[in-house]
């Protein structure tokens, strides 16, 4: 069981057209994990529910973005992480 809260690189990065993303949560929380252009608008959101304790890992299919920087976030009760992807079609 993990120990603390993660959010891990998304691998590969850069990609195209999909990209996976993994998370690590200590106990059992409400989980979102949503995709943001430099901006802040919201692109995409991937999960929206609550999980166990335990590792996860998302795939996002970018099929119709932009290629560019983006940003994904999760949030996990009060843990709150941040980290960059690129996108190049």
């Amino acid at each position: 069981m993990p120990l603390s809260f993660e959010l891990e690189q998304n691998y590969p990065n850069p990609f195209d057209p999909s990209t996976t993303m993994a998370f690590s949560l200590p106990r059992t929380e409400h989980v979102t994990l949503k995709v943001f252009d430099l901006l802040g608008k919201e692109i995409a959101i991937l999960v929206d529910e609550t999980f166990s304790a335990g590792r996860y890992e998302v795939r996002w299919e970018a099929n119709g973005v932009e290629t560019g920087t983006y940003l994904y976030q999760l949030r996990a009760g009060d843990f709150t992480a941040t980290k960059k992807l690129v996108l190049m079609k």
